[in-house]
């Protein structure tokens, strides 16, 4: 058997969308997934369905593996002729033990590739709005640790060197010696009224940062419960934080928000969180699949010049309603002649990019305000096709009906339970990781309620946006309070009430 090939990348501070290219594309080509604590779960979700995920996380009071055992695990993984891509939080040659572990797959004879990170001695003093130079203050740093090999009989840090600095000064891991590291700088000579920041979790939601000085940061570290992972930078660019910081400042900072529309659906709201400072966990709740029979929607596309109306409900419908149209040698000339109904704006676009004019849009987007506009337009023995999905209610085509229509209420799609990770989300929930769920169907709720296998009260204290009362309806008929529901029923309404949040 061929021997295999071990990437030793770096996952950067904590943010998902700090690694870098190269570091993702390591990720989704592994066959074994090596992972720390300080990476983020969100990167599991680039690998293959296939990789084996293998966690080898440490804390200052529990370590998973020691670390010859996860160099001898790189090792034996690479002997069996794995691709491994050995995960790292930050950089890996930065305090992050990866020089070791290249040495053990160099002694064994196994090829390795170093893709660097960005370290959190840089990027989390950013979020927090510190820069670690400044032309006015500082022209140099130092990154130092703060917890040493204790096996070792003396320091090597030169607290001499590094309290006469004019630099930075970032101390990893060195929140259990925070009171030595100042007693060490003030003793060396540091003013006791230098600025101090800690930062913890930085670049997470959980991000937060508390500003004082070498003489009484351990105390109020101690008054404000700051523990590990935290980042101490000491120096006068700390005084900038008040003027620069920027992350703390962004209206859904601190959130992290459920998304579960279909995966290809789903960027369009995950972008809007993001940008907005909250962190979006995409569990897409279903998917679009063709319907249980197409024969009904084939022979409808055959005979499309004796309908006079063709309504459609939703982006998917048309989607589907034209996939099936090019499938059957057809193409928009078929549809000369039909006046055209969309739910809403967004599907009234999809259907504009297909070079078509919608006849009319409700002003509100749901079946009822369809049928409402449509009472005197609509005429006795015209003939309409209802594009839809096969589970859709019954108000629409039965109110047409009424009206005295012929309807073809005819499914071009389906939706199914989606490939979110129920034991995931599990997780996040009982361990009070998430803050937000957000429901853009009454599909979307019935399979989210399913991947909670009923056990709603995961959700007790957690806030639901709702897109529109149809989906607000169906989350209460489980059981589900809904926080806030949409009043424009859209992604950018939905976004809209998220920014009001408990206002």
């Amino acid at each position: 058997m061929s021997k295999g090939y071990v990437y030793l990348v770096g996952a950067g501070p904590g943010d998902p969308k700090l690694i870098t290219i190269k570091g993702s594309e390591c990720i989704a080509k592994a066959d074994v997934l090596v992972y720390d604590r300080l990476a983020s779960r969100r990167l599991l979700t680039l690998a293959r369905p296939d990789c084996e995920l293998i966690y080898v996380g440490k804390s200052p009071d529990r370590h998973t593996l020691k670390q010859e055992e996860i160099n001898q695990l790189l090792v034996d993984k690479g002997l069996e002729g794995k691709i491994v891509t050995r995960l790292k939080g930050g950089d890996p040659f930065v305090f992050g033990r990866g020089g070791e572990e290249a040495e053990a797959l160099l002694d064994a004879g196994i090829q390795f590739e170093v893709v660097p990170g960005i370290t959190s001695a840089i990027a989390v003093p950013a979020y927090a709005g510190i820069p670690v130079t400044h032309r006015d203050l500082t022209s140099s740093f130092a990154v130092i640790t703060g917890h040493e090999d204790p096996t070792k009989n003396e320091t090597a840090l030169h607290w001499d060197h590094l309290a006469q600095s004019h630099g930075t000064l970032i101390f990893l891991m060195g929140m259990e010696n925070l009171p030595l590291i100042a007693k060490k700088l003030m003793e060396n000579g540091k003013t006791p009224t230098t600025p101090v920041g800690i930062i913890q979790w930085g670049t997470r939601p959980e991000q937060r940062t508390l500003v004082g000085q070498l003489d009484n940061i351990a105390q109020r570290v101690k008054e404000q419960e700051f523990t590990n992972p935290s980042i101490i930078i000491v120096g006068e660019v700390v005084s900038l934080r008040d003027k620069l910081q920027w992350f703390e400042k962004k209206p859904l900072f601190g959130q992290r928000i459920v998304v579960t529309r279909a995966r290809h659906q789903a960027s369009e709201l995950s972008q809007a969180i993001e940008a907005l400072g909250g962190e979006a966990w995409e569990f897409p709740t279903i998917e679009i699949a063709p319907p249980s029979d197409n024969s009904y929607l084939i022979k409808a596309l055959n005979d499309l010049k004796s309908f006079q109306w063709l309504i459609f409900t939703s982006v998917n419908g048309v989607e589907a309603f034209f996939a099936e149209l090019r499938i059957q040698g057809r193409d928009i000339r078929d549809l000369i002649g039909l006046e055209i109904v969309a739910i809403g704006p967004a599907t009234q676009a999809a259907l504009e990019k297909k070079g078509l004019r919608v006849a009319y849009v409700p002003e509100e987007y749901r079946a009822e305000k369809i049928v409402e506009g449509l009472s005197g337009r609509v005429l006795p023995g015209q003939r309409v096709l209802l594009a839809r999905a096969e589970e859709a209610r019954d108000v629409l085509p039965e109110s047409l009906k009424a009206m005295g229509a012929e309807v073809w209420d005819v499914p071009v799609y389906k939706t199914v339970l989606g490939g979110a990770n129920r034991d995931e989300l599990q997780r996040l929930l009982r361990d009070k990781e998430i803050h937000t769920v957000t429901f853009t169907s009454s599909s979307t709720v019935r399979n989210f309620v399913k991947l909670l296998d009923g056990e709603v009260s995961l959700l007790d204290n957690v806030k639901i946006y709702s897109i529109g009362p149809i989906t607000s309806a169906t989350a209460r008929e489980h059981g589900l309070t809904v926080f806030k529901e949409a009043a424009q029923y859209t992604i950018g309404g939905l976004v809209e009430i998220l920014l009001k949040g408990g206002k």
